[in-house]
């Protein structure tokens, strides 16, 4: 008899996302929660998890991370992997709370942007991440930076983006920049040489006003993850996909949440469907989601 294909779900939180609980079902996947799992107690479950399935059933077997912080979920698949005794393999995917599927779909998007418009990649540009101290600020920064973007990461709390910049940089050997102090003090200056702004602040919360963007007059593209209004950025609709936005001097196109969103979701659910139809151990983090997602807006 066929064994059924189980993703065991690691989660440091005390629930699991219900985006992506409802993902791995429609993926094909029966999903099996762990909550509240600690770093050193994912070794155990990933090897209590290969050695009860053998070589073969672990073809239907997989293995997702989840949580809120971008850093702990590096931490918790690379302990993931590290458990891994051959011939035991199995296939690992780490999303935490969506942030690097979704950070890898605004990411593609602007850089499609810059190509179809300017024929430009990311490289050289200089980018604002306002409200990017969180999971998906920080993702879209790294991910930029690693394809040779100027990002400077701003947000409200003295000095976390300072700390959030160090972090990347520390841990993935990238270049970002953080700004002390409150985004507001420094956002009018930094505006004057900006290419690109991924706005990736909480729900609700508009970062740039149609004032602003009109005094930004290097200004190429803008990203928006808010669907709650008002929009975070001022004249990026929710579908919005390359459409100009209305106050800008300079030309410059926005990208909605809804259509970073499709991305996001085509992304999430094709890294889970290669892993439920490989039949060979696959591992997958933001930079293997990026890359998938640029496939996804061509």
């Amino acid at each position: 008899m066929q064994k059924p294909y189980l993703l065991h779900m690691i989660t440091p939180e005390k629930n699991l996302s219900a985006f992506d609980v409802n993902m791995a079902f429609d993926a094909g996947w029966t999903a099996m929660p762990y909550l509240g799992v600690e770093l050193d107690e994912v070794a155990t479950i990933v090897q209590d998890t290969i050695f009860s399935r053998g070589p073969q059933g672990l073809k239907r077997t997989g293995i997702f991370i989840g949580g809120r912080d971008m850093h702990l979920a590096m931490d918790m698949f690379h302990a993931a992997q590290d458990a891994i005794v051959q011939p035991f393999e199995i296939s690992i995917l780490t999303d935490p709370s969506g942030a690097f599927t979704t950070a890898a779909a605004m990411v593609a998007t602007v850089a499609h942007q810059l190509k179809v418009r300017h024929d430009q990649d990311l490289k050289g540009q200089r980018i604002l991440v306002i409200g990017g101290t969180g999971p998906v600020g920080a993702s879209s920064a790294v991910l930029a930076a690693k394809l040779g973007a100027e990002v400077t990461v701003l947000g409200r709390a003295m000095d976390k983006a300072n700390t959030v910049a160090d972090l990347c940089n520390t841990r993935y050997g990238t270049v970002v920049e953080g700004v002390k102090g409150d985004a507001s003090d420094h956002i009018d200056d930094l505006l004057l040489e900006a290419d690109v702004v991924f706005a990736t602040a909480k729900a609700g919360i508009q970062v740039l006003s149609e004032e602003q963007i009109a005094s930004a007059p290097k200004l190429k593209v803008a990203a928006d993850l808010n669907a709650v209004p008002p929009a975070g950025i001022a004249g990026i609709n929710l579908l919005d996909n390359g459409e100009q936005i209305k106050a800008s001097k300079s030309g410059a196109v926005g990208i909605g949440p809804l259509a970073i969103g499709d991305i996001k979701y085509q992304t999430q659910q094709k890294l889970l469907i290669q892993m439920y139809s490989s039949g060979e151990a696959l591992n997958f983090h933001f930079e293997d989601a990026f890359e998938v997602a640029m496939k996804k807006v061509r």
